[in-house]
């Protein structure tokens, strides 16, 4: 059968929107169908059920009426008796539809508009799930593309399969597009919103840098070097922590590149931004050293529980370790995370001496001793009373000057010292009306109790409701500054695992929850712990 013009010249408008969008043939014959189906529709009533097929092959069009099987013949335009419908099939039951065959239909005016408006609308959104499922596993690349426009300081971008924006926000200080300008950025969000996927990209984005570094440095590529942290202060300052995987090949020195190479392409994409390469440490105190570089680092105080670090530095490195308006510290910090407290060296020194003075006059006041007693003590290392109380003789007894009768006599002060402080402790929980079964919950003493009856907390089911946060508080970033905010149990050296058990007792005290079978392993391991 020869197929006429016009079913070929359909069959090549399909073909040329197919190629054009990038989307399957047979997405756009479909379209061709239901924008037939629809003007047929407006031709024989809109209750007609019409089904038009474009034979893929040779573009003839063929128009059906779909009519429902029934027992019940009400509707000649919609149904047909089931003894008409078993003349055409034997085999027909009722709520089966047969087809009967339309003659041919010329397409006046507003049907043919109407019908360009589905095959526009159904190409339209092929078009945009094409590129919502292309760019959806691009997250986390970089893609080069070309200004198209720019709108209210947020830069359109042409991919070319597709569009995308990089937001004001997202784009480097200073940095500045016009039309027609090629960009390199990071997909770093594709969402599929009403008016198609959204691309968006990011030039401020640490990861853009490390991928900078990928595409620069071969051994990143292959995984020999791997980045393990990024910090960036865009289009100003930035560290990055490489890690070599072959102890052959320094990781610093294949970033950098012979004489500078490779560092400044990505320097030059990055608008002149500086960047630091420090080597990573799995040992923290280490790895905060080198990500302090350039500045020099006198000694190092790591509090795990509390998640913070002293940083101390020589006097004249002090404005270095800082950086201009806290950027360098403010890096390192984001690099490594961990909150970073830096001074100098006159700085703990003084603070050394104010702690010592306090822990002489606290030994003082406590034990009733003379100055040079209390310095002894202090000098030893003892920082508590209670330390003094439960510690043993002997500990005491080996301090120069002291006998065993000194030592007896200091720790039986100290006893006498911490009664009279629980028995005065506990006469301010009862006025403060703390329940006496909060003494019963493992790990709360008598101070913690007047520390929680200050806040409100004067119950067991008090203590149960309560989050491991208000207890020892919580740090906050806002503005790349850290914000501490204070707990109910802040000065009572108390870890988050520590609240966290409190929390956990108080609430199986209280019978919100059933007490945690211990399993054999553990408690083997509870009493090896003991032994």
């Amino acid at each position: 059968m020869a197929v006429s013009a016009n079913r070929l010249e359909l069959l090549q408008i399909a073909d040329a929107v197919a190629r054009e969008k990038v989307i399957d043939r047979k997405i756009v014959l479909a379209a061709m169908e239901d924008a037939i189906q629809k003007a047929a529709r407006s031709r024989y009533g809109s209750e007609t059920e019409v089904r038009a097929e474009i034979n893929p092959k040779t573009g003839e069009i063929k128009l059906q009426r779909l009519l429902e099987v029934v027992e019940v013949f009400e509707n000649p335009a919609t149904q047909i008796p089931l003894a008409d419908a078993r003349l055409k099939n034997p085999d027909a039951n009722p709520g089966d539809f047969i087809g009967e065959p339309l003659p041919p239909m010329d397409f006046g005016r507003i049907a043919a508009q109407s019908a360009k408006q589905v095959i526009v609308q159904k190409v339209r959104e092929a078009e945009r799930d094409r590129q919502y499922d292309e760019f959806k596993d691009r997250i986390g690349e970089i893609v080069n593309g070309t200004v198209k426009r720019i709108e209210y300081g947020n830069v359109i971008v042409d991919l070319g399969r597709g569009e995308a924006i990089v937001r004001r926000d997202e784009l480097i200080p200073r940095e500045a597009f016009r039309n027609g300008d090629r960009v390199r950025a990071y997909v770093y969000d594709v969402r599929r919103e009403q008016r198609g996927p959204q691309i968006f990209l990011s030039r401020t984005h640490p990861q853009f840098m490390a991928k900078l570094f990928a595409q620069e440095v071969p051994e990143i590529y292959d995984g020999i070097i791997e980045v393990k942290s990024v910090a960036r202060d865009p289009g100003s300052r930035a560290k990055i922590a490489v890690i070599s995987r072959d102890q052959s090949i320094d990781p610093v020195g294949a970033c950098v590149g012979m004489r500078g190479s490779r560092v400044q392409a990505v320097v030059q994409e990055l608008q002149g931004e500086k960047i630091d390469i420090i080597p990573w440490s799995n040992d923290a105190a280490t790895f905060i050293v080198n990500a302090l570089q350039p500045a020099e680092v006198a000694k190092v105080v790591l509090d795990e529980d509390a998640g913070r670090i002293e940083v101390v530095v020589p006097d004249d490195q002090l404005s270095l370790a800082i950086g201009r308006r806290g950027q360098n510290v403010r890096l390192a910090s984001q690099l490594t995370g961990w909150d970073i407290d830096i001074m100098t060296e006159a700085e703990e020194s003084e603070r050394r001496q104010k702690e010592f003075a306090e822990r002489t006059q606290l030994f003082m006041d406590a034990l009733d001793v003379d100055e040079v007693v209390a310095q002894l003590l202090a000098t030893e290392g003892f920082g508590r009373v209670e330390e003094l109380a439960y510690v043993g003789l002997d500990e005491i007894a080996r301090i120069e000057g002291f006998d065993e009768e000194t030592a007896e006599e200091i720790q039986s002060r100290a006893n006498a010292w911490l009664e009279a402080l629980e028995a005065a402790q506990d006469e301010e929980r009862r006025k403060l009306g703390v329940d006496d079964a909060m003494r019963d919950v493992p790990g709360v003493t008598t101070a913690m109790m007047v520390a929680l009856g200050k806040e409100g907390i004067k119950t067991v089911e008090d203590l149960a409701g309560c989050a491991t946060d208000d207890l020892v508080g919580w740090t906050e970033r806002k503005g790349g500054e850290v914000e501490k905010h204070a707990g109910t149990l802040d000065g009572f050296d108390l870890s988050r695992t520590d609240a966290e058990a409190i929390i956990m007792a108080a609430r199986v005290a209280a019978g919100w929850i059933e007490a945690p079978v211990e399993t054999e392993a553990e408690e083997g391991e509870a009493e090896s712990a003991d032994d």
